[in-house]
């Protein structure tokens, strides 16, 4: 099974810019990859899913216009470029692999292997 190493995270500013990525142990381009998050006291949510291809992707509305997700396949590399962050994006992302080759199917079932996590903090 593919293991997935986060990195990127740490601490910044309102209105700044962080970029996550994500390192698979092993090739992992037939799969859909997605960023989830959770927050202090909150359950785990959907961040943000890009296809197979890297041609396609989807955001949840708080990403939309803020955050761009992107892969390298050659690299077994996953990125979320963060900008314009906010207070409430402070939350410990995780890097996920989906069952199947879509980002939809990362929206409407659970991944079959998580990262371990790496926590952003947006101080106000």
């Amino acid at each position: 099974q593919v293991q997935l190493v986060e990195s990127g995270g740490g601490l910044v500013q309102a209105g700044g810019s962080l970029r996550l990525s994500c390192a698979a142990s092993r090739a992992f381009s037939n799969y859909a990859m997605g960023w989830f998050r959770q927050a202090p006291g909150k359950e785990r949510e959907f961040v943000a899913a890009i296809n197979w291809s890297g041609h396609s992707s989807y955001y949840t509305d708080s990403a939309k216009g803020r955050f761009t997700i992107s892969r390298d396949n050659a690299k077994n590399m996953m990125y979320l470029q963060m900008d314009s962050l906010k207070a409430e994006d402070t939350a410990v992302y995780y890097c996920a692999s989906a069952r199947g080759s879509s980002w939809s199917d990362l929206v409407q079932a659970a991944p079959e292997v998580w990262g371990q996590g790496t926590l952003v903090t947006v101080q106000a």
